[in-house]
């Protein structure tokens, strides 16, 4: 049996198998869980029965409907939470959750000129996105990932600017930070106001002397911590997205500042040009088959 795994896509994956103990044949032992889950996960792909935003039955019903325990349906839900299809919502149920568009990440910096720079997320630097309520700043210590590209002992303490945006009229797509160097913060102490005023913060490091500035990104996947699970309006069992881009000052060849995003992973595909090493440099010299044997193993 197939289990569909996403609505937008024909994504599937095998349920495990066992060895028939008589023949020695693999036989497909699906959880009982796992049926009910794909069952709920069909319901919901049609759009009718359990639309986007609507509630599913409570654990009690789904259990009695399906003549098992509560035990059962709450690993059923656990499933149909990691593949991103519903969300808990305190003292609101089990939601169906509307995952939004999956949108392409590609590695070209944009500027808009308004705004000022625009990271990769936009399909352009004139598409239209929105805030979903103020930015938040504080001083905090830096996370300990951020503080290694920075450069910095762990949890130092600097300025986090907060956002969460989305293309217009879509749900939080991403949760945004941006944080400064401890040694910056102190030469623009106007990083850590809550305006900083047209182009944010690159453009105040650029004009400091440090442009043009350089990025890198890095990226990985991971949980989200409970926070960010809360603004983007996703299970903590959905996986995310971070792309933590450090800009490089031209001036001294150092990090000064870090944007970490995160998006959760089902709106996310990352695009990149590949390069060729020297090594790999057209035209290539012809593979020539060995003049002896090689054995196996």
């Amino acid at each position: 049996m197939l289990v569909l795994l996403e609505r937008d896509e024909m994504r599937y994956r095998l349920p495990p198998t066992q060895t028939d103990d008589t023949t020695g044949a693999a036989t497909v032992a699906t959880p009982r869980y796992e049926e009910i889950a794909e069952g709920l996960a069909a319901r919901i792909a049609t759009g009718n029965e359990f639309p986007a935003g609507s509630t599913l039955p409570s654990y009690q019903d789904l259990a009695a409907d399906n003549s098992v325990s509560k035990a059962t349906i709450e690993k059923a839900v656990g499933l149909l939470e990691a593949w991103g299809l519903v969300r808990a919502v305190k003292k609101g149920g089990l939601r169906v959750r509307h995952p939004g568009a999956r949108r392409t990440v590609g590695t070209s910096i944009d500027r808009h000129p308004s705004r000022g720079y625009v990271l990769p997320a936009a399909t352009s630097a004139t598409e239209p996105w929105q805030a979903h309520g103020r930015t938040q700043v504080a001083t905090l210590p830096l996370p300990d990932r951020v503080a290694q590209h920075l450069g910095v002992p762990s949890r130092s303490e600097t300025v986090r600017r907060r956002m969460v945006t989305s293309p217009a009229g879509e749900g939080p797509y991403q949760v945004s930070d941006d944080w400064v160097h401890p040694d910056l913060l102190a030469q623009l102490p106007q990083l850590g106001e809550q305006l900083v005023g047209p182009g944010g913060v690159a453009d105040h490091i650029e004009q400091a002397g440090h442009g043009p500035l350089s990025w890198r990104r890095h990226t990985r996947s991971r949980p989200p911590h409970t926070d960010e699970a809360q603004l983007l309006e996703i299970p903590k069992a959905l996986w995310i997205m971070e792309m933590i881009y450090v800009a490089v000052s031209a001036s001294t060849s150092q990090p000064v500042a870090a944007t970490v995003r995160v998006a959760p992973a089902d709106r996310v595909e990352l695009i990149d040009t590949m390069r060729r090493t020297p090594a790999a440099r057209w035209p290539v010299t012809p593979i020539e088959p060995p003049s002896e044997a090689i054995a196996a193993g």
